[in-house]
């Protein structure tokens, strides 16, 4: 199983518009991610309804996980990484 932690860059944390934009780039994926906050069960990241009841704060810590292995699984998890630091309540470009 591979691991990140990231700290939620959103001010508002994950509500329905970031977490929406998460849960749509973990479904363009191949390999299966979970997310969940530090000291608690995680979730299927694929499920919005899952993402939601975390009830994620912005600046709190995630655990993003896979238990997919390889230099793909990594760098999903990178990317996934770096999406969730970034503010994700900004409109989306078109």
């Amino acid at each position: 199983m591979i691991e990140r932690r990231v700290t939620i860059g959103t001010p508002v944390g994950l509500h329905a518009r970031p977490a929406s934009r998460f849960v749509q780039k973990v479904n363009g994926l191949s390999i299966d991610v979970t997310i969940g906050k530090v000291g608690a069960a995680p979730v299927d990241a694929r499920s919005i309804m899952s993402v939601l009841s975390l009830d994620i704060a912005g600046g709190q810590e995630v655990i993003l996980a896979s238990t997919s292995a390889g230099a793909p699984a990594e760098a999903a998890l990178d990317e996934l990484s770096a999406f969730l630091a970034g503010n994700l309540d900004s409109p989306v470009p078109t």
